[in-house]
């Protein structure tokens, strides 16, 4: 039988071990759901980041993500000197000594968002507003959006360039979430979305990876928003 439990790192060690836990003391295996959540008390120290650059995306996932940069982004790892391990707790890279591809990878969530965080979530045509702005600014042609914004009729993200190809998972075989990060963190220049995870995760492995924090730690504002303060830089603590 599968039974949950909700605490703390420290708290949820003592309950795996305790004889009258409610995890099976007889059980093999434990799955912690969400992790990040137990480290929440540690985040940015240095038992964080040795966890975070424990993770490193499966082989089979990287070589599409490669696939797909190097086909319709003309990206790869050598021209656009990303520093590559299996083991990215070997790795202790400079910031700012990583170029990232040239295009724009933009994290635009809408659905729950929308309604949930409304005053820090921009509207589709601010969004494209911001994109076009920034592309002209870091003089870029090319823009990867991963967005779970609802297709009906002709969207406003089809005008951001003159000619946009729209991916299918006929190109990619799937490229969905776990595959779209492995494109969205080498990029020249990344803009996320306010309190997003997923955005989260890319500013932490575009810091690993030594791309220039002002390049990665951006968010869309809320067409509204006066205030709009970008994400805190989070230094790898070795």
């Amino acid at each position: 039988m599968a039974r949950g439990l909700q605490a703390r790192l420290e708290e949820s060690a003592d309950l795996i071990r305790s004889p009258t836990s409610p995890v099976p003391v007889t059980a093999r295996s434990v799955m912690l759901d969400r992790a990040e959540n137990l480290l929440h008390d540690h985040y940015g120290g240095k038992e964080y980041w040795d966890t975070r650059r424990s993770m490193v995306f499966a082989k089979h996932l990287r070589a599409v993500g490669d696939e797909f940069r190097s086909k319709y982004l003309n990206s790869t790892d050598e021209a656009d000197r990303i520093p590559f391990e299996e083991d990215w707790t070997k790795m202790k890279v400079k910031l700012g000594s990583s170029l990232g591809g040239p295009y724009l990878a933009v994290h635009l969530r809408r659905k729950d968002f929308i309604w949930g965080h409304r005053e820090d979530v921009p509207s589709l045509d601010g969004a494209v507003k911001k994109i076009r702005s920034l592309m002209k600014t870091h003089q870029l042609d090319k823009v990867f959006v991963a967005t779970d914004a609802v297709r009906k009729g002709p969207a406003p993200l089809d005008s951001v360039t003159p000619s946009i190809t729209r991916v299918t998972e006929e190109h990619t075989q799937g490229l969905r979430k776990g595959r779209a990060g492995s494109v969205s963190l080498p990029e020249r220049f990344f803009i996320g979305t306010s309190v997003s995870t997923f955005s989260f995760r890319i500013h932490e492995e575009r810091e690993i990876l030594g791309l220039d924090p002002r390049t990665t730690y951006n968010r869309f504002c809320g067409d509204l928003e006066e205030a709009c303060e970008q994400p805190t830089h989070w230094k790898v603590a070795y």
